[in-house]
């Protein structure tokens, strides 16, 4: 019962903030995005559209964010990525103003606009509406109503026409149905405001497919650069490393045969050298190799792979593995195990880390490995603007992961990825 109360009280009160929002910021955005449209023809549209569909679509997705926080109900966002110039800012305001026009999304949006401010104001507004209307019946029964009656008459508490004590009385004890009743409803009506913009907010089966689509192309290309970026490195590491000592040995070999026998002093001493040179080489070799995919990762798996790396850094980590039995495709364990390294070198580099934790999992319920990165360092990390973060979320949206990064300025930094994946 207590729970009941408190939920129904709850509720009441997002009621309150739910119609308030949707009359006052709804019908100022609503009517600010039909007049900035209609000034398109006249060119002052056009520089003012983009502001204001990215206000409508940052409200849109304070919205989506209220849903997940309260009724942990998961709006996706259908918005078509902008082409990498306009994220870059290389694109003019018409051409953005263009594309937003273009997106299907922006219309629902408005729709929704349109909807959320008249049947879904008027849902939410019931929630509290029913607890308010309680206490007006009980002020009615404590003797307001006499005055009221003698200034005029005409009180009516709902279908109560409100002419005697007797009759206040009655409003009070229908104001506490009233109460009793929202308790009970409250929480759906918040629920029902949350569907109603759950049907407009979220992606059309054609909108999913489009945007599947520009994502696969989009993690195909970055794919395809990441391919090409690091077969350069193995080209160029060989090429410096292993390749020139290989060749200086050879040329020390070169040089042991012609000394061999007029300075076999000379010639043990460069075959010496030719000695250390080959298993540098080796070493540099191994080195590449354990680039491409560590021995350990092929050998026991991705929770000792993150251990054994975990040993190397030289700050104090802590590596907590809480995986099933079995194991994911060797491409999805190669690209967290890289994502981790990557995470925990920018942490040791650049946050001035004392200690990381380093947490994995398997998500049953979604089918993906969680690999959440956690330090005490300075903060201020963000994706975007060509940071490695970004670049990191391009090689996991390859396979359909996701990052994000929580990472307030003076600390803590959490990273958080996830890859959908099964488990064999």
């Amino acid at each position: 019962m207590v729970t009941r109360i408190r939920a129904g009280l709850l509720a009441g009160g997002r009621g309150v903030g739910l119609s308030t929002s949707a009359m006052a910021v709804g019908i100022f955005l609503f009517t600010l995005t039909v007049v900035s449209i209609a000034l398109i023809p006249v060119g002052v549209g056009v520089f003012t559209t983009p502001a204001v569909l990215d206000a409508v679509r940052v409200y849109a997705n304070r919205r989506r964010a209220l849903a997940r926080e309260w009724l942990g109900m998961e709006i996706a966002v259908p918005y078509r990525p902008l082409p990498r110039e306009q994220r870059a800012g290389a694109l003019g305001t018409a051409e953005r103003c263009r594309l937003l026009l273009k997106d299907p999304a922006t219309w629902r949006d408005l729709e929704w606009l349109f909807v959320d401010m008249t049947a879904g104001g008027l849902v939410a507004a019931l929630a509290p509406a029913l607890l308010l209307y309680s206490v007006w019946g009980t002020v009615l029964a404590a003797g307001v109503w006499k005055p009221i009656d003698e200034a005029g008459g005409g009180l009516w508490f709902t279908f109560l026409h409100i002419t005697s004590q007797s009759t206040a009385n009655l409003a009070a004890v229908l104001g506490i149905a009233y109460a009793v009743l929202g308790l009970w409803v409250n929480p759906a009506l918040i629920r029902a405001n949350f569907a109603m913009s759950r049907s407009l907010l979220s992606p059309t089966r054609e909108q999913a497919l489009a945007l599947r689509v520009e994502r696969l192309t989009e993690t195909r290309h970055d794919a395809v650069d990441t391919s090409a970026a690091e077969l350069r490195r193995i080209e160029r590491d060989l090429h410096d490393g292993a390749q020139a000592r290989l060749v200086a040995v050879g040329m020390s070999l070169g040089t042991v045969e012609a000394l061999i026998e007029k300075d076999p002093a000379q010639a043990k001493a460069l075959l010496a050298r030719a000695r250390e040179s080959s298993a540098e080489a080796l070493t540099e070799l191994r080195d590449l190799v354990r680039g491409i995919h560590p021995p350990v990762l092929a050998e026991r798996g991705l929770g000792d792979a993150v251990r054994a790396l975990a040993l190397r850094l030289p700050v104090p980590v802590e590596v907590d593995v809480q995986l099933p039995a079995g194991r994911a495709d060797a491409p999805v364990e190669s690209a967290a195990y890289f994502a981790v390294s990557e995470v925990l070198t920018n942490a040791v580099k650049h946050a001035g880390a004392d200690r990381i934790w380093v947490d994995l999992s398997y998500a049953d319920d979604r089918g993906a490995l969680r690999v959440t990165v956690t330090d005490d360092g300075r903060g201020g990390a963000r994706v975007g603007g060509g940071s490695g973060l970004s670049g990191l979320e391009r090689r996991l949206g390859t396979f359909d992961g996701v990052l994000a990064v929580s990472s307030p300025v003076g600390g803590p930094t959490m990273v958080t990825m996830e890859i959908p994946c099964v488990l064999s």
